[in-house]
Order: C-alpha cells, then sequence, then structure tokens
C-alpha cells in the first residue's frame, strides 16, 4: 500500500523536471480542440493559437515568460492528472491504493528484456546493459532528443 504513494510521487516529480517539456513539445489535443473554426481542417495558424494559449495557461502571473515555478507547476497538474486516471484504471478493490498485483505491467518489458541479453544467458551483464544504452542514446538522438545523462 504504501508503493502507491511512491508511484505518485515519483510521477509527480518526474513531470515536474519536465514540465517546460509538457508545453514545448505540443498537446495530446483532440482534432476538435485544434479545429478551432471547425471547418474540419487544421490550419498552421490554429495549431499556434491552440500553443499560445496554453503557454498563457501556464504563463500563471501573465509577464510573457515561464519561470521554473509555472512550469513546475503545469507539470505537477498534468502528472496529478495522470495518476488519478491510473487510479481509475488499476484500483481494482477501489480502496484509494494500488498494491503490487494492482500495478500496471509494463507492455513490453519481457520483449526488452531479451533485446538486452544479447547472449541468452537470462542475465544482462554490464557490457549488454551499457550497449542498450548507448543504442537507446544514439535511437534518442535520431528523434531529435537531447542526451538526458
Amino acid at each position: 500500500m504504501k508503493h502507491a504513494g511512491f508511484i505518485a510521487a515519483v510521477v509527480i516529480a518526474a513531470a515536474g523536471v519536465t514540465g517546460t517539456a509538457v508545453l514545448a513539445k505540443g498537446s495530446h489535443a483532440t482534432f476538435q480542440e485544434l479545429d478551432a473554426d471547425g471547418n474540419g481542417e487544421i490550419t498552421q495558424a490554429e495549431m499556434e493559437a491552440h500553443r499560445t494559449a496554453r503557454f498563457a495557461k501556464a504563463d500563471t502571473d501573465g509577464d510573457g515568460k515561464l519561470s521554473l515555478e509555472e512550469a513546475t507547476a503545469k507539470g505537477q497538474e498534468r502528472a496529478a492528472k495522470r495518476a488519478e486516471k491510473m487510479f481509475e484504471r488499476h484500483d481494482a478493490n477501489k480502496d484509494g491504493f494500488l498494491d503490487a498485483e494492482e500495478l500496471p505491467k509494463p507492455r513490453r518489458a519481457g520483449k526488452f528484456f531479451d533485446r538486452m541479453d544479447k547472449d541468452g544467458s537470462g542475465g544482462i551483464s554490464e557490457a549488454e546493459f551499457a550497449e542498450a544504452r548507448e543504442r537507446m542514446k544514439e535511437h534518442r538522438k535520431k528523434r531529435g532528443h537531447q542526451d538526458q545523462d
């Protein structure tokens, strides 16, 4: 039961750290939200207007700049919503806690482990770990993400 609080804290902390990325990358808005004029097409101007509105909402003091506190607050808001949805989906007995059995299972953890375990030994050596980490860095670099070491 203590895990639920820990998981929520981790989710909130991670989102707080990446709060600016939340605003910079765009949103998971619906088509209807982005198609402001309802003509069945999303224009660049509509996308920019949506982005500007998101920024303005996060810029709580209205100074045209995001402070670390504002970005953190926005990230925490999103993390809280995600944690709430996670609890709604996974708290099978509706006791307000997630126990180990209720925690979501990683969808591809087995496949990921198998790809890292190159020699099929059933364990991941330090060299295999380093190689997988390097492959992940390269993958992230190709996709335009900054190195996060």
